[in-house]
């Protein structure tokens, strides 16, 4: 019975949230567990910038109003040959990309 209470307790807070919160603790529990996540970048159907070992991506808020801003970023290495392995010279950066024009790919990479 206490277990079915704590379910329903969770489930209830979990619908009263809001959309962010529930985002902001997603992306909490994903960065306590770690994640490898891979970012592919198109133009077409050229796969033109990838970037690996990315922890989360994050959307922009807009200073003062609390509203989303439309690109997301993060940090991860950049993979100049596409390979899916950070070699020398392929360092960690900073990247942004639209959410409008911006054709990608986001993904968690398989363990090896």
């Amino acid at each position: 019975m206490v277990k079915k209470l704590i379910v329903l307790s969770s489930l209830l807070l979990s619908i009263s949230c809001t959309q962010e919160v529930q985002n902001k603790f997603g992306r909490a529990l994903q960065n306590w567990t770690g994640t490898n996540g891979v970012l592919e970048i198109y133009a077409g159907d050229k796969l033109v910038k990838k970037f690996i070992g990315i922890d989360k991506l994050t959307t922009a808020g807009a200073t003062g109003s609390g509203k989303s801003r439309p690109y997301r970023f993060g940090y991860g290495h950049i993979d100049l040959n596409f390979n899916g392995t950070v070699e020398a010279g392929e360092s960690k950066v900073y990247f942004e990309f639209s959410d409008y024009s911006t054709s990608y790919v986001f993904y968690e990479a398989p363990k090896k």
